[in-house]
């Protein structure tokens, strides 16, 4: 599926939503994408970028994002707390707070920087053990959490369970982003990302339907 494929669906379904489509961002998945496969997307106008590690994307897009002005970058995997420094160096948006330490790592790396990324809290709406986020029950709180630290949260992220209908899923982190005062929903891959602008996504997270299969 090409780049203008992915742009004409999202349009597509944001206006049968309703919906504006200038108000859904696409979030071209580059992690572990090499050059060759980046670089025709770039050239195709796409602007931002979600990668999963920050040494990565620090050495791809140090020498890319200056030839192309406008890229922005989403950290969207897990962070380490030893990587929030460069992560907030290089990243326009982080989708993927999950904790307290590293709520309060990047609040004292706001200060000192006196700046911060946009922030998505990630949930686990699966409640998956393996899976990185805040468990739905705590969320509220921890979202009240960050704001006392003065971080600018400006929205929720989730990644539904692979074998699951994704729309509930969908549901539920809409429903709590809206008792929390939260615009931004970053929701849907490649697989649902329909399913999620129809629910509300802000943010869609596309990386094999633009890009194909990684190595």
């Amino acid at each position: 599926m090409s780049l203008d494929t992915i742009r004409r669906r999202i349009a597509e379904t944001a206006r049968e939503a309703g919906r504006d489509p200038a108000d859904v961002t696409l979030v071209a998945v580059s992690k572990m994408q090499p050059e060759s496969h980046v670089l025709p997307v770039l050239e195709a106008g796409q602007r931002v970028f979600g990668e999963n590690r920050v040494q990565e994307a620090q050495n791809r897009w140090g020498a890319l994002a200056p030839r192309f002005p406008g890229v922005e970058i989403h950290v969207i995997g897990p962070l380490q707390t030893n990587k929030a420094r460069a992560a907030m160096e290089i990243a326009s948006a982080i989708h993927s707070l999950d904790r307290p330490k590293l709520a309060e790592t990047l609040a004292r790396l706001a200060q000192e920087r006196g700046a911060c990324p946009d922030l998505f809290v990630q949930v686990n709406t699966g409640e998956e053990p393996q899976k990185a986020g805040v468990l739905p029950a705590e969320a509220d709180g921890f979202v009240a959490r960050c704001r006392d630290l003065d971080l600018p949260v400006v929205g929720l992220m989730c990644i539904p369970p692979a074998e699951e209908d994704p729309a509930p899923h969908f549901d539920m982190l809409r429903e709590m982003a809206g008792r929390n005062g939260l615009a931004g929903l970053s929701m849907g891959m490649s697989g649902d990302f329909e399913a999620a602008i129809a629910r509300g996504a802000t943010h869609v997270r596309v990386g094999s339907a633009i890009f194909g299969a990684r190595d």
